[in-house]
């Protein structure tokens, strides 16, 4: 059975009309969708324009390039502060434990003859190692010593050992300083021909002086000019030595003491260094202070 057509009409008027709500619910949610999108849209292109206006106001860096580096490294090494000698070290080690020793003895003819030589303290206690020639006189006698330690205090003092055999003697100050500073002793036994030597006295009473150069040998003899004592096991060294460095402590690159200076060879037999000056062990002048052997 056919419909009627203006039934057919009110179907199409319907569908139409279906469709034209739908379109505008579209339309409506369109709106809405645009609406709550647009901040973030805006954020992002005003994004985009800071970007741009940045790229344009602020230059590109610049790249690094080897030269660059190079001239750093040239900088940086030009300010850098160098490392201190090992000599300035071996001074600063030992220079407290210094010790300047005058001494008085009668000479020929009743005449009073004035000693100049150094020492170094080698124990809590204050016992001085020195050079006996320096104390005791060319009659082996003195009437008199005074030492002046690295502060300044100036004591009396007297010889409490004697080694002859070595030239060796150990001082006690009768009033020593509140603050005394042992200095350190080393092993000679483990130094070489060639290894660094320094030498820290008082040459012709100038005080606190050094001077450096290397071992020259070992197991060296000789005959003192001023005792007549053949001394044995010397070591032999090339650093300056003058009258009143004996008695002066020998260190080596550590700023430990391995030997005690006593005395300089000169075959012209004028107190002046030529390039030869001797030194006792330490392991041996320490005995006379009661220091065990190595």
């Amino acid at each position: 059975m056919r419909e009627p057509p203006d039934k057919r009409l009110d179907l199409a008027e319907n569908s139409e009309a279906s469709e034209n709500s739908k379109l505008r619910q579209r339309l409506i949610r369109l709106r809405a969708f645009v609406k709550s999108a647009l901040p973030f849209a805006s954020g992002v292109l005003a994004a985009l324009v800071a970007l741009l206006l940045y790229s344009l106001i602020v230059p590109k860096p610049q790249q690094i390039t080897q030269h660059d580096i190079d001239d750093s490294i040239t900088n940086a090494m030009a300010s850098a502060t160098p490392a201190p000698a090992y000599s300035a070290l071996v001074y600063q080690a030992v220079r407290p434990s210094l010790v300047l020793i005058q001494s008085d003895s009668q000479g020929a003819d009743n005449k009073v003859e004035h000693g100049l030589g150094s020492g170094v303290v080698v124990d809590d206690k204050g016992d001085i190692l020195t050079s006996l020639h320096v104390v005791a006189g060319p009659n082996g006698t003195n009437s008199g010593i005074k030492v002046t330690f690295a502060d300044g205090t100036e004591s009396a003092a007297r010889v409490v050992v004697k080694q002859p055999e070595n030239d060796i003697a150990v001082l006690r100050a009768i009033t020593p300083p509140a603050q005394l500073v042992p200095a350190t002793l080393g092993n000679p036994n483990a130094s070489h021909v060639g290894d660094e030597a320094y030498v820290v006295g008082n040459p012709f009473g100038l005080y606190g002086s050094m001077t450096s150069g290397v071992i020259s040998g070992f197991n060296r003899s000789f005959l003192h000019p001023i005792t007549n004592q053949r001394l044995q096991k010397l070591i032999q060294i090339d650093a300056a030595v003058n009258p009143g460095n004996s008695g002066g402590p020998l260190l080596n690159r550590s700023g430990q003491v391995i030997g005690i200076v006593v005395a300089l060879l000169n075959p012209t037999q004028e107190d002046v260094f030529v390039g030869i000056g001797f030194a006792v062990p330490i392991d041996t002048a320490a005995s006379a202070a009661g220091a065990p052997p190595y």
